[in-house]
């Protein structure tokens, strides 16, 4: 900023949007008929704030209270405005004889300000740099909006997202404001015709331009008016479900999406384990991230790192489920959605180029769609799935790191009578990459069920795992790594609390780089 008309350093990211400032908004809106994102609106909400500081600052100047200078005498209930600290006004409580063997003589003042507090001002001095300084009659500004906005844009749009859905006379679809004395009606009759359309598309989403063509809004609306009341419409209807990426509005009948849309998969449900995250090991958290596992916390705002690509490491649940996880770096290479909870997108595959419709399951963190693509491709838990970022807007490319076919010794589980599980190193047709920590050969997923649904406690879960998994060593170690592939077979699990158990129960024994064994006298 530049100019004499300055405001306070945090003035904006300590914004208060007041009730001034959405009445503005709404008036902008009306002028515009045309519905608004935030990131638009905040941009006007700087504009005006300016003008109206502005106005305050010249509305101040024309104060009938004398202008100080420190070469003017003053007395006891002056009234003065002081143009060197922001035009503020202070009334001369008292008036003494300065001291100072440098200066002949001079004047103290003790000035009442308007926020009642007192200041001291050195009056009568025939010498001062501010006597030269010419008082300004009218304030320049060269306040750079888009500056504003670009460094304290989250901030602004923050302060404004409370206020603007706070006001009952505003609505917001996909991301856009309107106000709601606009809207155009759209009856039950018109809804009814709409549900007939996405019926004859099968499941498949339209966007709301297509939906219009067949019903019937007033004649001479602003075509965008028409289309934010058709959209805010069936908003409200529970029938219908707004699946369109941020920027985008698609509409699909909510009884039409796939099970595992609508409901999270049985093998993605985690009940909780109690577990205190500050008892992980640094090389814990370290594992962890590199997990990429859906379950575990992160804050939206801790990384801004940007990424082109990113390998998963499938295990078992996503396997079964036909899914994947969207973890705190792979939410950066899906899209995602302004309010929507679900996200319809295609997924492409890198060789073959085959486009498979696919949804982000934002709630709950996963991309369901891939079910019969890991059939195709022979995929086992462990195997490795690379994610890539498409030039296409909604399309992201999903490649597995597949070879030839070929035996190879892995790791295989096979499910006891009793539900118990069994790992032994066999020979199996190996048909992409693995990682050969967490790969497990599961020859049946049907048999793994009862094994699933036993539900057995947590710990006792972890020791009969471990107990199994350390019997193909001959240390009798087990890599955490490892573990966190072989109970997630049987129990969904994140894998802090798996590693919290690690650390706490002495059971576990640590025998260094995050390898572990059951005690002498557990085993």
């Amino acid at each position: 900023m530049t100019g004499e008309f300055n405001l306070p350093e945090n003035y904006w990211r300590d914004i208060q949007v007041n009730s001034k400032d959405v009445e503005n908004l709404h008036t902008y809106l009306f002028e515009r008929e045309m519905p608004l994102t935030t990131h638009d609106l905040a941009f006007e909400f700087i504009e005006a704030r300016v003008r109206a500081e502005q106005a305050q600052k010249e509305s101040e100047k024309k104060t009938p209270a004398k202008k100080f200078l420190p070469k003017e005498k003053y007395s006891v209930g002056d009234d003065l405005v002081f143009p060197a600290v922001g035009w503020k006004h202070g009334k001369v409580k008292l008036v003494r004889a300065g001291v100072n063997p440098s200066v002949k003589s001079f004047d103290v003042l003790v000035v009442e300000m308007d926020d009642q507090s007192e200041r001291l001002f050195a009056a009568g001095l025939e010498v001062h740099h501010l006597n030269d300084v010419p008082i300004a009659t009218s304030e320049s500004s060269e306040i750079n909006s888009n500056a504003i906005l670009s460094e304290n844009g989250h901030a602004i749009e923050k302060a404004l997202e409370a206020a603007l859905s706070a006001d009952d006379g505003l609505v917001k679809i996909a991301g856009r404001w309107f106000p709601r004395a606009l809207l155009v009606d759209v009856n039950q009759g018109q809804l009814n015709l709409v549900e007939a359309a996405l019926d004859m598309a099968s499941g498949e989403p339209l966007p709301t331009e297509a939906l219009m063509k067949d019903i019937e809004l007033p004649a001479g609306v602003n075509p965008k008016l028409a289309e934010f009341s058709l959209n805010y419409a069936l908003q409200n209807d529970s029938r219908f479900d707004e699946v369109g990426a941020a920027g985008q509005v698609l509409w699909c009948l909510h009884r039409l999406e796939p099970d595992f849309v609508r409901d999270v998969p049985p093998q993605l449900k985690y009940i909780e384990v109690p577990h205190d995250r500050e008892d992980m090991t640094v090389a814990m958290a370290a594992l962890e991230a590199q997990l990429d596992d859906e379950l575990t916390p992160h804050d939206e705002e801790d990384s801004n790192e940007s990424i082109s690509s990113l390998t998963i490491t499938l295990i078992y649940p996503h396997l079964r489920a036909g899914t994947l996880p969207m973890s705190a770096r792979a939410r950066k290479l899906f899209p995602t959605a302004y309010e929507s909870p679900r996200v319809r997108f295609t997924l492409v595959d890198g060789k073959t180029k085959q486009k498979i419709p696919a949804w982000v399951v934002r709630e709950h963190g996963y991309v369901y769609g891939l079910r019969e693509w890991y059939k195709a491709h022979q995929l086992i838990p462990g195997s490795l799935v690379h994610i890539k970022r498409s030039n296409v807007p909604g399309e992201v490319i999903v490649e597995a790191k597949t070879q030839r076919s070929s035996k190879d010794w892995v790791r295989t589980v096979i499910v006891g009578t009793d539900g118990g599980l069994v790992f032994a190193m066999l020979k199996q047709a190996i048909t992409a990459e693995f990682n050969d920590r967490m790969v497990i050969h599961v020859p049946d997923f049907k048999a793994l069920d009862p094994a699933w649904e036993k539900k057995r406690p947590f710990d006792e879960l972890v020791v009969h795992v471990l107990r199994e998994l350390a019997k193909s060593n001959p240390q009798g170690h087990v890599h955490a790594q490892e573990l966190y592939a072989g109970v997630n077979l049987v129990r969904r699990v994140p894998p802090a609390p798996l590693f919290v158990t690690l650390a706490t129960n002495p059971i576990f024994k640590h025998v260094g780089d995050l390898h572990f064994r059951l005690a002498e006298d557990a085993e």
